[in-house]
This record gives structure tokens, C-alpha cells and sequence, in this order.
């Protein structure tokens, strides 16, 4: 049977938000080029829209992210349009005549400049309307571009609610960061250029701001020994053949009771972290599922799952219990 959709959404100052999006029937239909318009408009959207990405991985038929959003504030007019002109860098005569209009009635509060203003703001700080304005540019780019039509993405999208505890994001980044490594492309995430760490370690500011926001707002070089440790276990380099764990041996561990290294639980394709709704301590996902039965007056039959014991991972929990199984 289907499960039905569960919308999350938190109320903190801060949420942060996993999110994928696949393509239509999964096809690979993405190349170096288009993966690359793609990571350019992640950061665009995220600059306009007021959140930021903590890390992203794009793939050939999907890409991943996750964000941390804040709770909505007021935005001055100059920093409005600031957003907008980054939203479109190099604008038509037409928008560059309309821009004018704006910043004219702007000066003086009119009618216009009001509609205009209620419109911008409706697009920021919400996750939905991120993922819209992400997969609505680079539809209209692919499609153009590649003389097709219709739909290119398979749905809406999914995301996952995570708690702003930083262990626990950080170890979801590290998740996306490696979606290259399980699929056997490279056997280091700095090595696959469409991913936060790679950019990171090329030296983009805002990608090494992502991954720091989640490990203390330490300084980069001490960031980035403790996550390639995250990344690839002790020693912080890359492991060949680590990228896959057969189902055999990950049943025995399970059936023995143990525990898998973080390293290679990482390698393993978690339906927890994309599929889960909420994922977070059992306390935090309860408030959430609270929160989402007050909201909807629906009575769901459903309770907090711990995650699988050989992840190690102790108190987190996702609001589904799923299965597991090997990556790679």
C-alpha cells in the first residue's frame, strides 16, 4: 500500500530540511553541463529565498540537499531587491525596465511597489517555495535547451524535517556528500565536482560556511579533519572498495547484534534520511507528530521508530519505520 504524505513543518527559529528530487522515471538525463547550470541556480535560489544550503550532491537523474531555513523576519527594501537581482543577473530590457519601475515606487510606498513586496516575501524562507523555484529555472533551462517538453521531474519532491542538533546534520551531510562514493563515480567526495565538500575544498566560501554551521562555526581547516574523519573513518582518507557493503555481511551484523563503523553505515543507502518525515531524537519527533495531529485533527497510527541498532545511533528516531538495505 501507498503511504500517504506527510507534510512536516517546523516551528524553531531554525529548521533544517533534507530534500531530493528525482527526474522523471528516473532517467539519467543529466550531464556535466547540466549538473552545473543546476549547482548555480541551488546557490541563486538559496541567496534569494533567504536559506542556506548546508550541502548538495547532484546526480545524473537526481539531486540532493540540505538546508538549513530560518524562521521568517522582515526584509529592508534594499536587501528585496538585492535577492531579485540576484534571482536574474543578466535581465531582459524588459525586466531592466520593470526593475526601474519598482525601485520607483519603492521611494514612495506605492500600490505597485506593495504587490511587489508581498510577492517577494511569499517566496522566502519556506522550503516549498525553494524546491519550486529551483526545479521550475532549471526545467524551463533543460527543456529549452534540450528541445524537449513537459514534465521533467518525477514529483513534487521529498524532504525530511531534521533536528538542529549539529551532530545529527552533520552527519546527514555527510550522508549526501558521499551519494557520489556509493554509486562507485569516485572514491573521494572532493573528487566529484557538483557536491558541497568538493567545493568546499576548492575554496568556495558559502560551501565551507555550510559545512562549518553544522560542526560549531569552527575555523575551516579544523572543520574539514573532523569530516573527512566523518567521511572516511580514522586516518581521514579515502578507502577503496569501502563504498559498498554486501547484503550478506551487513545481515550477519545485524543478526549478531552489532554495531558498523559511521564510515560504513554512511555507505549504506538509508531510507531513514530521505523517507523518515522527521528524523531527530525520539523526544523531537514526537513534538512533531504532536504538533502535526493538532494541526490536521488526524489520529495517525504511527509512533516514533528507532533507527536500525547496528547504526549505532542510539536515541534518533524517524516518524516511519523502514527497511534498510546495502548500498553501492
Amino acid at each position: 500500500m501507498r503511504q500517504r504524505r506527510i507534510k512536516i513543518s517546523a516551528t524553531e527559529s531554525e529548521a533544517a530540511y533534507n530534500c531530493i528530487s528525482r527526474t522523471v522515471n528516473g532517467e539519467w538525463l543529466f550531464d556535466d553541463v547540466a549538473k552545473e547550470i543546476l549547482r548555480r541556480q541551488l546557490w541563486q535560489v538559496a541567496d534569494y529565498c533567504g536559506v542556506r544550503v548546508i550541502t548538495y550532491t547532484i546526480m545524473s537523474n537526481h539531486f540532493h540537499v540540505l538546508l538549513n531555513v530560518p524562521q521568517r523576519a522582515p526584509v529592508s527594501d534594499a536587501e528585496l531587491l538585492r535577492r531579485y537581482k540576484v534571482l536574474y543577473p543578466t535581465p531582459t530590457k524588459y525586466q531592466s525596465a520593470r526593475l526601474a519601475v519598482i525601485e520607483a515606487e519603492l521611494a514612495t510606498n506605492g500600490p505597485e511597489a506593495r504587490a511587489w513586496r508581498r510577492r517577494q516575501l511569499a517566496l522566502m524562507g519556506d522550503v516549498s517555495q525553494f524546491m519550486k523555484l529551483v526545479k521550475q529555472r532549471f526545467s524551463i533551462w533543460f527543456n529549452k535547451s534540450h528541445n524537449r517538453f513537459g514534465t521533467l521531474w518525477a514529483e513534487r519532491f521529498k524532504s525530511t524535517l531534521v533536528e538542529t542538533k549539529d551532530r545529527l546534520r552533520q552527519t546527514m551531510a555527510a550522508y549526501i556528500d558521499l551519494n557520489c562514493v556509493r554509486a562507485g563515480l569516485v572514491t573521494d567526495s572532493k573528487d566529484y565536482r557538483f557536491c558541497g565538500y568538493a567545493e568546499a575544498v576548492a575554496g568556495n566560501v558559502a560551501a565551507q560556511e555550510g559545512i562549518r554551521s553544522v560542526a560549531g562555526g569552527r575555523a575551516w581547516d579544523e572543520t574539514q579533519a573532523d569530516y573527512r574523519e566523518m567521511l572516511f573513518g580514522t586516518g581521514a582518507g579515502p578507502r577503496e572498495g569501502a563504498a559498498i557493503i554486501s547484503a550478506a555481511d551487513l545481515q550477519r551484523v545485524i543478526d549478531e547484534g552489532g554495531r558498523l563503523p559511521l564510515a560504513t553505515v554512511l555507505r549504506c543507502r538509508l531510507r531513514h534520511f530521505t523517507d523518515g518525515a522527521v528524523l531527530g531524537s525520539r523526544a523531537f519527533v514526537e513534538v512533531q507528530l504532536a504538533k502535526y495531529r493538532q494541526t490536521t485533527g488526524r489520529r495517525e497510527r504511527t509512533a516514533p521508530r528507532a533507527l536500525p541498532a547496528w547504526t549505532g545511533w542510539g536515541d534518533w528516531a524517524t516518524l516511519r519505520g523502514l527497511h534498510q538495505r546495502a548500498g553501492g
